[in-house]
């Protein structure tokens, strides 16, 4: 779609991702990444014996992170853009853990598009289901910025 077609969405879904195994691979690298090696994220032995979830799970800011990777399986917007930019996040909230080999998907809902300097920000309520799960993984007012 282009901004123009997404300028009349306002309030509505405009995407949902493919589902994405969370393997303790990518927890580990994330770990290795960030210097967070906490045991609950990358002991699956100490985990299984004293973490309340049995396993390990997944650092929050990993979960946020794989939010460009999702929307990118979730959001087609067509233009000439000269920049696509993570502007940032007003809001997030990690509402349930995801464990080890658990898989998600991002829902993403429009929640509005402002025109900027050189362009438009976008604002997209962003939810990262688990499978399984009532409860989201995540939830976050994110802002994407085009520079056309």
């Amino acid at each position: 779609m282009t901004l123009t077609e997404l300028r009349t969405l306002t309030g509505q879904e405009i995407g949902v991702s493919e589902w994405l195994t969370v393997t303790q691979e990518r927890i580990d690298q994330f770990a290795a990444a960030t210097g967070d090696r906490q045991w609950i994220h990358t002991d699956p032995e100490r985990a299984r014996a004293e973490s309340p979830f049995g396993t390990t799970i997944a650092h929050g800011f990993l979960t946020l992170a794989l939010l460009s990777q999702l929307a990118q399986s979730a959001i087609s917007l067509e233009g000439n853009f000269r920049h696509r930019l993570n502007y940032g996040l007003n809001r997030v909230r990690f509402t349930a853990p995801v464990k080890s080999g658990s898989r998600i998907r991002g829902r993403f809902v429009l929640q509005a598009v402002t025109d900027v300097d050189g362009g438009a920000q976008i604002t997209y309520t962003a939810t990262i289901e688990i499978e399984g799960s009532a409860k989201p993984a995540l939830v976050a007012e994110w802002l994407i910025r085009v520079v056309e």
